[in-house]
C-alpha cells in the first residue's frame, strides 16, 4: 500500500492535470520500494497498522521527493536521474533499524 496518495502526489508535483496519474501512481510505487530498501523493512509492516507509531510525515516527503524527481528528469542523462534529492538519505537514515 502507497504511503502517499495520488491526490498528494499530484498536488506535491504541482500537476493539475489527469492524463499522467498512471506515471505519477507509478513512480510513487517505485519511490516508497526505493525508500524501503533503503530503510532494510517495509514502512507498513512498521508503521501505521493497529498498536505501531504513525508512519513518519519525513517518510512521505522522501517518496514524494523522490517520485519528484524521477517526474522531472524523465529523459535525463542517467547520472542525474540516479542522484538522490538533497535530504532524502538523511531522512531514510534518521529511521533505519541500525543493529550492528
Amino acid at each position: 500500500m502507497a504511503i502517499v496518495s495520488l491526490d498528494d502526489a499530484k498536488t506535491y508535483m504541482r500537476v493539475s492535470h489527469d492524463e499522467e496519474d498512471s506515471l505519477i501512481l507509478a513512480l510513487v510505487n517505485r519511490a516508497q520500494s526505493h525508500v524501503e530498501s533503503l530503510l532494510g523493512f517495509t514502512i507498513t509492516s512498521t508503521f501505521g497498522g493497529i498498536g505501531q507509531d504513525p508512519i513518519p510525515p519525513a517518510l512521505s516527503e522522501a517518496v514524494c521527493q523522490i517520485a519528484l524527481h524521477w517526474y522531472d528528469t524523465r529523459g535525463a542523462a542517467p547520472e542525474e536521474a540516479d542522484q538522490l534529492p538533497f535530504g532524502v538519505r538523511e531522512i531514510v537514515n534518521e529511521h533505519r533499524d541500525w543493529t550492528f
